[in-house]
């Protein structure tokens, strides 16, 4: 009889914990945004009608990031920033040129998996695709010259470090790859550039 009890008082009490845990989970909003610094380290490569090479500088830039989660394992993810780049012509029949500088701007959406969503340490891994904007160019010594827009894809992997319920620390890589064909003063050099930037991160991230 008093084994009989404590059984029952053993699964009244799971059952409550049991309880407790979904309750806790079904509390848990499933927005996270991040606010991370990036680093975007364009890893170029180019096709110029005239020789040589396009080469891009790093930018260091802000970067805001809004997560949904659907399950407690798997999110999608849209990556917001904008970074300036300076554009140069090296080794071309013309010499090293000057071609200015532009703004890109690559609206990312990504499906992640993350590995360990209670824990405190929480790695995930993405993918998903971009649409890439080239804006205010600067011809530099050049008469003119445009950038086409176009789409893209997009590989992930990082990591939330919880410092309590609602917020962590990240850190996080990503690599995309963006190409885009440069028409410069009026057609007459034409560029087929793959920028394929890394992104480097690191920052906040906050669970509602």
């Amino acid at each position: 009889m008093i084994k009989h009890t404590i059984f029952k008082g053993i699964l009244c009490a799971a059952a409550l914990q049991f309880s407790a845990g979904v309750s806790a989970a079904d509390d848990k909003s499933p927005w996270l945004v991040r606010v991370r610094l990036i680093d975007v380290a364009p890893e170029e490569s180019s096709t110029v009608s005239i020789g040589g090479a396009v080469s891009a500088d790093n930018s260091l830039v802000p970067e805001l990031d809004i997560s949904y989660f659907w399950t407690d394992h798997f999110a999608t993810e849209l990556i917001l920033a904008t970074s300036n780049h300076n554009i140069g012509g090296v080794a071309t029949s013309l010499g090293d040129l000057d071609i200015g500088d532009v703004w890109v701007l690559p609206p990312t959406l990504l499906a992640q998996y993350h590995f360990n969503p209670d824990g405190q340490l929480r790695p995930y891994i993405g993918a998903g695709i971009n649409y890439t904007f080239f804006y205010n160019a600067d011809a530099g010594a050049l008469d003119n010259i445009g950038y086409d827009d176009g789409f893209g894809y997009a590989l992930q992997a990082g990591v939330d470090i919880g410092l309590n319920d609602n917020w962590a620390l990240n850190a996080d890589v990503k690599k995309l790859f963006l190409n885009t064909d440069a028409s410069i003063n009026d057609g007459a050099v034409t560029a087929d550039v793959d920028l394929d930037p890394w992104i480097f991160g690191f920052g906040l991230a906050y669970r509602f």
